[in-house]
């Protein structure tokens, strides 16, 4: 059962969310062998502002 977590900023549609799954998922299954009903894609929408990058907040290096 692969597990697949992606930590990104908050943000994206849910269209662009499902195209990401949908790819992961298909990429999993070709290069494993895996079936697509066994892999398990998890995301994480994190704020900017609870993300370090640098010793900086994304939310000062990445302002909206």
């Amino acid at each position: 059962m692969p597990v697949v977590r992606i930590d990104m900023f908050e943000g994206r549609d849910r269209e662009t969310k499902e195209e990401l799954v949908k790819s992961i998922t298909a990429e999993m299954v070709r290069i494993t062998g895996c079936g697509a009903a066994s892999v398990n894609v998890i995301i994480n929408n994190i704020t900017k502002d609870d993300w370090g990058l640098g010793g900086e907040l994304a939310s000062s290096k990445f302002p909206d």
